[in-house]
């Protein structure tokens, strides 16, 4: 059943799914009290959606500037043979300050984001972990100034 394309989900699906995604720690009770439906119906509901695979699950979101990871940035990846991605990814993986890795049309092979405490910090994951990759011909970087939107999709 998992990743079933067919999902229906109704109005109290979709009800649920904007609480959770709002506050995954809102209680059922109190979701069950907004939609007028018991706590079991939602916890049923919550099964059935799990099972399709719509849900991915949770997790606590840390802020990276608590940390000190003070500078994002975005880095095209231009590999010199397709061949070498696969393995320029398993390097990638290795790299932690790499938190998204993505296949792309276009002019790179791979586009990557990442972060680091400064501009230094940034300077040394290009010159000596990223560059240093064997397939990587050349990167092009694009720090982040500020994030203005960050959402999921609306359901």
């Amino acid at each position: 059943m998992k990743g079933q394309s067919n999902l229906k989900i109704d109005g109290i699906d979709k009800e649920i799914l904007r609480s959770f995604m709002e506050d995954a720690r809102i209680p059922i009770l109190e979701i069950a009290r907004k939609v007028g439906i018991s706590g079991a119906a939602i916890h049923q509901r919550l099964r059935k959606i799990e099972a399709s695979g719509l849900i991915a699950g949770s997790k606590f979101i840390i802020d990276p500037k608590i940390l000190g990871y003070k500078t994002m940035a975005f880095v095209g990846v231009f590999l010199d043979k397709a061949v070498s991605n696969p393995k320029a990814v398993k390097q990638l993986k290795d790299i932690p300050e790499v938190i998204e890795c993505h296949y792309t049309t276009g002019n790179w092979s791979i586009f990557i984001k990442i972060l680091c405490k400064d501009n230094e910090h940034l300077m040394n994951v290009l010159n000596k972990n990223i560059q240093a990759i064997d397939g990587v011909s050349r990167t092009e970087t694009f720090i982040s100034l500020d994030q203005q939107i960050d959402r999921q999709i609306k359901i």
